[in-house]
């Protein structure tokens, strides 16, 4: 059996097995040791193999609970003029450390290099010392992979040691190919996070193709990633950056379907729609094979959808056609619909390249449509490319895997409300992985994010939430080896953050590195700004009241109120 190899730091004893704990996974510790026993810290016991050749099995585990069981007398605490360590030495107290504190534990298992964390379901026993896990064994065995190597993602370092002691690096593969969320309350630095996630994607060793859906405007900073010398290459490898404002966004009118149209338009009746989706269809066999068709042909197919004959054989037309032509001359005045032209999967993805589409003033049903479009035509040209159905030369043809991040997720698949979104993402969310087509979603509210579209996210990361509802809703979505860690949530402080799921061999508690990059969402100083236009407008008022008055006198005035 291959064991990772011993460790060159010193072992440090930190307490002693006193026996099981409530579950069969759990066992508790006896120590004095209080500054070593943090919630997610990592110990672990010895186990013996049954080769005698073989180095003994080190079961690692993660602390999740502890308790104060034994200290000094309450009423040595009461004096507040005399130290407590005084008056325990006095009444014979003579460890240096009184107090005595049960730990549970979790256990992970043995790591095995081929297999992973194996748990041997072998419960330590009594009197059996107890370690702290070193750093250097934690770097070989919490990382699926180690900084710098193909397909690694230094996301930060582990919370708990003292600053970069442990990295913490995830493995690219399963975070692209299984999907991610970033779960975060307002302000707790998630969309710090995506920075820096997709610094990593464009590094010389990963060189990503990455789409960022940016409803505020926030990631246009990441154009600092052309030409920085921490992301170029002697071979001439640069990250390339498309940031394109909402005024370049352009939707190919004929890539819509039925309802991306109808989501567009103002409330419609059940015979509108009835004839729309008859126009629909007949537009689509008027012009198949063709992928150009305007609106002026849609209102055509509507007009001749709303046509019928009277008694005596003569055309006529409904009165629903002219309602239907006037609201969809509406979608035709928009700016992000065109006849001809398109944001094509060549022009957004390429391999070292990210592309942000900003949005910030773009409507929330347009995001929608324009969200659903783009999605719904990337899995078709990843699936009929992987199928062999397109040509080189096709604007679809995407030889190549390609990530997606959805920022303010919960808007493109609420809960509880019809999204145009919703069903492209849990289409690809449930067969992106056989294509190549990766999804990460970014929100501050998990709880009204759809529960479906989360639960395929096979790996989290979860920072600093406060309200109780979006808490709970975590608790189906996080592996359950992660959920000990969850009671942390409140505790966090901004860039700190839990990650679980495939892309690390256990759940651990991360700082996030810092950025390369600038951060384009930080919250905007008010009493900065204030104080700054105060002030300008103080020596505007300043420069009018002793400015000469040319042709009458000053007005008389009392405390700064005129009298004349």
């Amino acid at each position: 059996m291959a064991i990772a190899p011993m460790q060159a730091d010193s072992t440090q004893t930190i307490g002693t097995v006193k026996g099981p704990g409530e579950t069969g996974n759990q066992y508790v510790f006896i120590t004095t040791n209080n500054r070593s026993v943090k919630i997610g810290e990592f110990v672990y016991y010895e186990v013996a193999t049954e080769d005698a050749g073989e180095p003994a099995l080190k079961i690692l585990g993660k602390i999740c609970d502890r308790a104060l069981i034994d200290h000094l007398p309450d009423r040595i605490f009461a004096d507040t003029e005399i130290s407590p360590e005084t008056i325990a030495a006095l009444v014979g107290f003579a460890h240096p450390n009184p107090e005595i504190y049960q730990v549970t534990v979790e256990v992970v298992g043995y790591f095995h290099p081929a297999l992973g964390f194996v748990n041997p379901r072998r419960a330590p026993d009594p009197g059996a010392k107890v370690y702290l896990a070193q750093d250097e064994y934690l770097k070989q065995v919490l990382n699926r992979k180690q900084p710098g190597q193909i397909g690694a993602a230094h996301i930060g370092s582990l919370l708990l040691r003292e600053g970069g002691a442990v990295p913490v690096v995830l493995d690219v593969k399963e975070l692209v190919s299984t999907h991610m969320a970033i779960l975060a309350g307002t302000g707790s630095g998630k969309s710090y996070t995506a920075g820096v996630l997709v610094e990593e994607l464009l590094a010389p060793h990963n060189r990503a193709a990455v789409l960022i859906f940016d409803p505020h405007g926030e990631y246009g900073t990441l154009s600092e990633l052309r030409g920085h010398p921490a992301f170029t290459t002697e071979e001439g490898y640069s990250p390339q950056v498309k940031v394109l404002t909402p005024d370049q966004i352009r939707i190919r009118v004929s890539s819509l379907d039925y309802y991306d149209i109808l989501t567009v338009l103002p409330e419609m009746s059940d015979r509108q729609q009835a004839i729309l989706n008859k126009a629909f269809q007949i537009v689509q066999r008027h012009r198949r094979g063709d992928y150009r068709w305007s609106i002026q042909d849609l209102i055509a197919a509507v007009y001749e959808a709303d046509t019928s004959e009277d008694d005596e054989g003569n055309p006529k037309t409904g009165s629903s056609a002219p309602a239907i032509a006037w609201k969809l001359e509406r979608v035709e005045r928009s700016p992000y619909f065109h006849p001809f032209e398109h944001l094509a999967p060549k022009d957004l993805f390429q391999p070292g390249q990210v592309t942000v589409l900003q949005m910030n003033e773009i409507s929330q049903e347009e995001q929608q449509v324009i969200c659903a479009a783009v999605l719904r035509q990337a899995n078709q040209a990843r699936m009929n490319t992987v199928k062999e159905n397109n040509t080189p030369d096709d604007e679809n043809y995407l030889p190549y895997p390609v990530f997606i991040l959805l920022e303010e997720a919960h808007r493109f698949a609420p809960a509880h409300e019809p999204s145009r979104c919703k069903n492209i993402l849990r289409t690809i969310l449930s067969e992106g992985r056989k294509f190549g087509l990766g999804v990460g979603l970014i929100t501050q509210r998990p709880g009204k994010l759809d529960s479906d579209v989360l639960s395929q996210c096979m790996s989290q990361f979860i920072m600093r939430i406060v309200n109780p509802v979006d808490q709970d809703s975590l608790k189906y979505g996080v592996e359950a080896a992660g959920r000990d860690l969850l009671k942390e949530l409140p505790a966090l402080t901004k860039g700190q953050v839990i990650i679980a799921g495939v892309c690390v061999n256990t759940p651990v508690l991360c700082q996030v590195r810092k950025r390369r990059t600038k951060h384009g969402g930080e919250t905007i100083d008010a009493p900065e700004i204030w104080q700054k236009h105060f002030q300008q407008h103080q020596v505007k008022t300043r420069e009018i009241e002793q400015a000469p008055v040319v042709g009458r006198s000053r007005p008389k005035t009392v405390r700064g109120v005129s009298i004349d």
